[in-house]
């Protein structure tokens, strides 16, 4: 009874120092030691200029409060990706009629990242379970391919899936280095990320996901930027910009061309 007495005057007393604590938090437990994650890129800005042919993109990490055991037995994982500016995608099927290929059937997608690059301490698949995977769409094979419009079937939508995903590997947007994040010291990480030659500008996020025993701890996440620079750039915003005028100087300069060429190559 009076030990009773004693944890309710305790409780009553800790309540009347803290009461707005206990009224935000009435069942929060303050916890230290949890893993954190910290990053930094090479680079904060990448200029496209007309011999761009792709890029390195090095990411730097430091990891905070981690079991110095099961960082040793490789417990510890980590996950970089780079993911480019989202739009809507369009994948169409060809058919064959009359002896000419044509499209017949298309499946649009909802805001996917026009470019992809994903490196990791090993395959994702051996990192975390497919569930965990999808919900944080990480990977190529686990990004949320939202379909638009009428689905006829489960098959013909995984049949778009799979070709969105060969036609953006193949185009080299899509990429993935398993063994493209390395531990340089017991705390310290640095991952290498491909940047292909036909990658869109605009910005771009990096984002870093730290695992633990196949758990996901926590992700950071930094912007990069992608810019047009020169030349290049004065097309691009001509293009966006002013497309009339840019249309006319096109037929214009198609024109004057084919003319300069006649010249050249005249029979007499």
């Amino acid at each position: 009874m009076r030990q009773a007495l004693a944890a309710l005057a305790i409780l009553a007393s800790t309540f009347a120092t803290s009461p707005t604590a206990l009224a935000q938090n009435p069942l929060e437990l303050t916890l230290t030691g949890g893993e954190s994650l910290d990053i930094g890129t090479s680079t904060s800005e990448i200029a496209i200029t007309s011999d761009f042919a792709g890029a390195d993109l090095t990411v730097f990490g430091a990891l905070s409060n981690v079991d110095q055991l099961l960082l040793a037995i490789g417990q510890y994982d980590v996950v970089v990706t780079l993911e480019g500016p989202r739009d809507w995608t369009t994948v169409r099927r060809k058919e064959r009629m009359f002896g000419i290929w044509v499209n017949r059937t298309s499946m649009s997608f909802e805001q996917m990242p026009i470019s992809y690059s994903l490196a990791s301490t090993r395959p994702v698949e051996q990192i975390a379970p497919a569930k965990t995977l999808t919900e944080l769409g990480i990977g190529i094979d686990h990004l949320a391919l939202t379909p638009t419009g009428f689905i006829s079937t489960a098959a013909n939508l995984a049949e778009f899936r799979d070709a969105f995903r060969r036609l953006k590997q193949t185009g080299g947007l899509y990429q993935r280095d398993t063994e493209g994040v390395r531990f340089v010291s017991s705390s310290l990480f640095k991952a290498t990320l491909r940047l292909p030659a036909n990658i869109p500008n605009g910005v771009h996020t990096v984002r870093a996901y730290l695992f633990k025993s196949g758990q996901f701890i926590t992700e950071r996440e930094q912007p990069l930027r992608v810019i047009k620079t020169g030349l290049e750039e004065a097309i691009t915003e001509a293009a966006h910009e002013r497309p009339f005028l840019y249309g006319v100087f096109a037929v214009v300069l198609a024109l004057l061309t084919g003319w300069i060429a006649s010249l050249i190559f005249r029979k007499d």
